[in-house]
């Protein structure tokens, strides 16, 4: 789903039109590090768009959530560029670069509770996050060299912005697999 070009090989990084995925499982920290980026990429919180476009093929009533319409959200991602958008669906649009926030699951869950979450999802998000679904998935679509793996659990809200940034700007590898969380399991 990239445009075939080494995201590195620009000096400066083609920002202008650069299209950025931050994703991961429910709780990682992608809707707090993406409005805390310094950039001049516009950020798109999709779940937003998703709800206020009506972007849905229903409702999942099992989970209590929006069924994402993943075609029409695609069409409306479309011919959009210099942005980033976050969602724990992102990875499935088209990108030049693919963030993917990890947390260690025990965290998740303390993040995650207390929410609208129901415990069934918190587990449920928990075990994906064990199971690197979300970071597969995104290496599946990508390849390795286009996704950049970055831990949460223990990293300020700036600390994770500024490691966004850090991919943004060219100036981190890609790193798809370098987080584990089999303790968990």
């Amino acid at each position: 789903m990239s445009d075939g070009s080494d995201p590195d090989e620009a000096s400066p990084p083609r920002k202008g039109g650069l299209r950025v995925a931050v994703t991961g499982t429910p709780g990682t920290g992608k809707t707090s590090a993406t409005e805390a980026l310094d950039t001049d990429l516009d950020v798109v919180h999709l779940n937003d768009v998703v709800r206020e476009e009506g972007l849905t093929t229903g409702r999942d009533a099992e989970r209590d959530s929006l069924v994402v319409d993943i075609e029409a959200t695609a069409e409306w991602l479309s011919g959009r560029e210099g942005v980033i958008f976050e969602s724990h669906l992102a990875h499935q649009f088209p990108a030049d670069r693919v963030v993917v926030l990890r947390c260690h699951p025990e965290q998740l869950e303390q993040r995650l509770d207390g929410t609208d979450h129901a415990e069934e999802s918190i587990t449920e998000n928990a075990e994906s996050e064990a199971l690197d679904v979300i970071l597969t998935e995104a290496v599946e679509l990508y390849g390795r060299e286009n996704v950049y793996e970055i831990e949460t659990t223990d990293r300020s809200i700036a600390e994770v912005a500024a490691a966004i940034e850090d991919v943004i700007n060219g100036r981190r590898e890609p790193s798809a697999g370098t987080v584990s969380y089999i303790d968990y399991l």
